[in-house]
């Protein structure tokens, strides 16, 4: 058991360290709001994950029949989401961010529901974590249920371990930043994260298109 939490630890760290949309959110609101803000997104990330993990472990067969039937209007529904998120960071205003900080503390669980439904947004994680189940032999037959619920809490450390670091460390350069930086930042995390989301519609709608 305890061997199949520290297998759970590795899959969470994996699945969480790609630094895609959800990985410059955290570091965008680290830098503008604090570790914390960062950290409940990167919880909000970690809680989506671990959702896939569970369902993905006791559904493996349905889960696996059905993403590949509805692949590619998946990732274009994944992508469109993506691209709106990033327009909105585009576009937001650091000064009137601060100021609904200052004014509201239930920007906290803002946070936390808006990073877990842009994690949640992205289906295809499920073929990450069987690709990787397959290769640590998560899931196999002998494995009880308490050994399953064990690798599951283990992979929900994991990512929550990752997401710690990750603001822990953007944190620390925080201090350079001014609002005048924050409005760059959100201008250069926002224009990645629309180039992401466009690169994945339009190379979607070209794979499916040729296959």
């Amino acid at each position: 058991m305890l061997e199949l939490f520290y297998k759970g630890i590795i899959i969470g760290v994996l699945v969480s360290s790609p630094m895609g949309p959800i990985g410059m959110l955290c570091i965008q609101r680290t830098l503008a709001k604090g570790q914390w803000s960062g950290f409940v997104s990167g919880l909000g990330a970690a809680f989506s994950d671990l959702l896939y993990a569970a369902v993905t472990s006791l559904f493996m067969g349905l889960v696996v029949n059905f993403v590949e039937a509805h692949q590619k209007p998946l990732q274009i529904f994944g992508s469109v989401v993506i691209l709106l998120f990033g327009y909105y960071i585009f576009r937001n205003n650091p000064v009137q961010s601060l100021q609904r900080n200052q004014e509201n503390r239930q920007t906290t669980w803002r946070d936390l529901v808006t990073a877990f439904l842009l994690t949640l947004s992205n289906v295809l994680i499920v073929l990450l974590l069987i690709g990787l189940y397959a290769r640590f032999g998560f899931l196999l037959p002998e494995h009880s249920v308490e050994m399953t619920v064990a690798g599951l809490a283990g992979i929900c450390g994991g990512c929550v371990l990752w997401w710690l670091f990750i603001t822990f460390v953007v944190s620390l350069f925080r201090k350079w930043f001014n609002i005048r930086g924050l409005k760059i930042l959100n201008r250069i995390v926002g224009s990645v994260i629309m180039f992401l989301a466009v690169f994945g519609l339009i190379s979607s709608i070209w794979y499916f298109n040729c296959f």
